[in-house]
């Protein structure tokens, strides 16, 4: 085996594109995002139900954000702001609007 040639394939740089997975774009979209979600998770100390505190997205979303079951991930969750942190800003001041009674 030490004496067989290989040969050196270079990547596309979206590895499911590489490995002919049908819609490779949207794919290592999720993904990405996925991983930077995790970091995020991760630097703040959250668990899935303190994700879930901040952002009312579901625990479940989270868990399974978290063990890279991204089937069920789609990416137009976000709602109509990017920034989750805007959005979860937004949210807390509309719920203290509601318990106010002002909504």
């Amino acid at each position: 085996m030490k004496d067989e040639p290989f040969e050196l394939v270079h990547g596309s740089g979206n590895i499911y594109r590489d490995f002919g997975h049908p819609d490779p774009d949207v794919a290592l979209m999720k993904a990405l995002l996925a991983a930077q979600i995790i970091k995020t998770l991760n630097r703040e100390k959250l668990t899935v139900r303190g994700a879930y505190a901040r952002t009312g997205i579901s625990a479940a979303d989270f868990s399974r954000i978290r063990n890279a079951d991204l089937g069920r991930f789609a990416l137009d969750r976000a709602g109509d702001d990017p920034d989750p942190a805007r959005r979860a800003h937004r949210d807390d001041h509309q719920d203290a609007k509601r318990a106010e009674g002002q909504a």
